[in-house]
């Protein structure tokens, strides 16, 4: 096991940190979301879709 973990240390480390950050971008996805701020970081009122993402309430 130990063999096999110092061989391919590099690729953990790199795997390690590429989920880091994966996690990190949907964490802030997540966040700006439930702030109701938009992902494309323009206004709705143009969109053909905003009657999808923001229905009237």
């Amino acid at each position: 096991m130990l063999q096999w973990l110092s061989a391919n240390i590099g690729t953990l480390i790199i795997c390690i940190i590429l989920l880091t950050i994966v996690a990190l971008i949907v964490r802030y996805l997540l966040r700006q979301k439930k702030q109701g701020k938009s992902s494309c970081g323009c206004g709705c009122a143009h969109c053909a879709m905003h009657g999808s993402c923001h229905p009237s309430k």
